[in-house]
């Protein structure tokens, strides 16, 4: 990044305080709504992966440490009003999240390793056909609840995959945890699950030694927080929503990402 011009990195500073206001705001699509941006800026993936990994390790468990806060603030006032605290009023829902990351582990680290023969881009435009179809049924305000598990299963471990080999599986296990997670837990369970499967895939980096482009990190660190804090207005709004109106917008949030995920596949 040394050698790039002054409004390259005018664009990618403003790309990533886009990237930052979606992630704090969605709680996912940071990744694949500015990468898309970003390969126009300088096409070269390996560039910028490594830089929005650090920002997504640093942002996923300042928001969990955030969203435990808020719990334990809430359950010692329950506790000052008589009220006896509920396990499930916590802000992650660990059950379902230990469940699964047994699912998706062993594709995940396949990803990582690139192991399986299958072009990824037809693993990726597959995902991103499925995902469109999960946002469609949530913007006509009906929702696919899938009790098979052998669905479920299959959507998880292609999410694990492809957020193995780049870091856009987050529309498939979204559009899964959506509907077996309460809303209120949603979205630090999804941050605590992106750190873990972002520190697997830091690793990959390490032992392949990629540059993680540290140093310009503390210029675009305070331009993803500047987005985070925009991003946090948005999040609170959609979380006063209705549930009707949630689904909606993750709906409509899940489409975005598809059709920005299909054009960075085939078309750059």
């Amino acid at each position: 990044m040394e050698h790039l011009l002054w409004w390259q990195y005018a664009c990618i500073a403003a790309i990533f305080v886009w990237s930052g206001f979606v992630r704090s705001g969605l709680s996912f699509g940071g990744a694949v709504l500015a990468l898309p941006f970003l390969l126009l800026v300088k096409n070269d993936p390996l560039l910028f992966l490594p830089i929005i990994s650090i920002h997504l390790l640093v942002f996923s468990s300042w928001i969990a440490w955030q969203g435990s806060k808020a719990t334990k603030q809430q359950a010692k006032l329950a506790a000052e009003q008589g009220e006896a605290p509920k396990e499930e009023e916590g802000n992650i829902a660990w059950g379902y999240l230990k469940k699964a990351l047994g699912i998706m582990i062993v594709p995940k680290l396949i990803g990582v390793f690139g192991l399986l023969t299958l072009p990824g881009d037809i693993v990726t435009g597959v995902i991103f056909v499925i995902v469109a179809v999960f946002a469609v049924s949530y913007i006509l305000n009906k929702p696919f609840y899938t009790n098979n598990k052998f669905l479920d299963t299959t959507f998880l471990m292609l999410g694990g995959y492809v957020s193995g080999t780049s870091l856009i599986g987050a529309p498939l296990i979204v559009s899964v945890f959506a509907t077996k997670v309460p809303r209120h837990q949603l979205r630090d369970t999804l941050f605590v699950l992106w750190f873990i499967l972002v520190m697997i895939k830091m690793v990959s980096f390490l032992i392949a030694g990629v540059d993680l482009q540290l140093i310009h990190q503390l210029w675009l660190l305070p331009c993803a927080l500047l987005g985070h804090v925009f991003g946090q207005k948005l999040h609170s709004r959609v979380q006063k929503a209705e549930t009707p109106v949630f689904f909606q917008f993750v709906g409509w949030a899940l489409l975005t990402v598809c059709g920005f995920g299909l054009y960075s596949t085939f078309m750059l």
